[in-house]
């Protein structure tokens, strides 16, 4: 076989050309002369199988564009077949400048294609991800071994950034919610005169999985998305190039004391959650269903056990991890454009925000096969 050439079939309206070898700049004058005395005859429709290229150059690339316009104008159906990455790159290269992305027939028409890419990618991710929290893991037991390490200043600044400045709306919303709950089931517990229940309802509800799971979404949506956007606006200016030039490890400086922040903080946040949710259900009990304060408080004591408190607070570092890890990893991963940022941090929200709800759920099941 010659390191090159072109193969043509014909059929009675179908035009196949199936290249071969190296398609470069040197090759396109004696493959025009070939391919234009072959179009004499009108085809309805042109193959172009680049699956045994070897090497393609931007020139080729670039005449097999116009090629394919010509075709286009001559309202001529055609399709390539570019399975080779290298390939399809360059010749998705030159369409990029010309308005356009060429697909080979493959992605257009496969759904299993499409499928396995998009499981394929996603696979990826989870590695990488993966591969981030082992790194994370293992500066964490480097710190431990070296406490004089641990940037206390850093973890002190990320207190009030992320925690101490969220209390105002996560009390809001706690106490919101808690309102809410207790509105929407009084008038329930009214038909059937179980007035009082909506204390046991309240206590369970709230400190075992309202309070924490709010708390969680709204840090997410505030401290996760703030870590994503602020390490991600430092990679695009250079910045966490320019620590480590310096020899500063951006995992020490950056990375933990955020995470060490946040697992510290927000059994706090929970606790205060705790306290606005059950103020929130004890004014509608009051108002709506007649149960005084002193009533509320103490079917309180008497009916919510300790353990539901320890439960709801239990879980606050493990959803804090992952929402401080997910943001951060979402922000390190952040490419060289503004548009990635944004991109980055809706899907570092959505990502966080999920896996606190497995990780409640998961809570949740553990808790109940336990007795807890």
């Amino acid at each position: 076989m010659n390191k090159s050439g072109l193969e043509i079939q014909k059929k009675s309206t179908t035009l196949s050309l199936d290249f071969f070898g190296d398609f470069t700049l040197y090759q396109i004058s004696r493959y025009e002369i070939e391919i234009e005395s072959t179009l004499s005859h009108k085809y309805a429709f042109i193959e172009i199988n680049l699956n045994h290229v070897t090497l393609l150059d931007t020139a080729a690339a670039l005449y097999l564009h116009s090629f394919v316009k010509k075709l286009d104008n001559k309202h001529i159906s055609h399709t390539i077949i570019a399975d080779k990455k290298e390939t399809l790159d360059t010749i998705k290269l030159i369409q990029k400048y010309h308005g356009e992305v060429l697909k080979n027939s493959k992605e257009k028409n496969s759904c299993i294609y499409k499928l396995g890419s998009y499981v394929y990618e996603h696979i990826l991710g989870f590695l990488a991800f993966i591969s981030f929290l082992g790194k994370l893991f293992s500066i964490k037991l480097y710190t431990i071994k070296n406490i004089s390490q641990i940037r206390f200043k850093e973890i002190f600044f990320e207190i009030n950034e992320s925690a101490i400045k969220a209390i105002p709306i996560i009390a809001l919303t706690s106490f919101l919610i808690g309102l809410v709950v207790a509105f929407q089931s009084a008038h329930q517990l009214k038909l059937y005169g179980a007035n009082v229940f909506i204390v046991d309802m309240l206590g369970l509800s709230i400190l075992r999985e309202l309070a924490p799971v709010i708390t969680a979404i709204v840090i997410a949506g505030r401290s996760g998305s703030a870590f994503t956007a602020q390490i991600g606006a430092m990679k695009i200016t250079q910045e966490l190039d320019a620590m480590r030039t310096m020899g500063f490890d951006p995992y020490l400086f950056l990375v933990l004391p955020r995470i060490i922040a946040l697992m510290i903080t927000m059994p706090i946040l929970i606790f205060l959650a705790d306290i606005m949710g059950i103020l929130g259900g004890m004014i509608v009990a009051n108002i709506d269903l007649g149960i005084s304060t002193d009533m509320f408080l103490s079917r309180f004591l008497e009916v919510i056990h300790i353990k539901n408190f320890y439960v709801g607070i239990f879980k606050g570092p493990f959803f804090a991890f992952l929402i401080a890890s997910i943001g951060i990893y979402r922000g390190l991963i952040v490419k060289d454009d503004t548009q990635s940022i944004g991109f980055n941090t809706t899907k570092s929200v959505v990502e966080s925000i999920f896996a606190v709800i497995v990780c409640d759920a998961l809570f949740s099941i553990a808790f109940t096969n336990l007795g807890i």
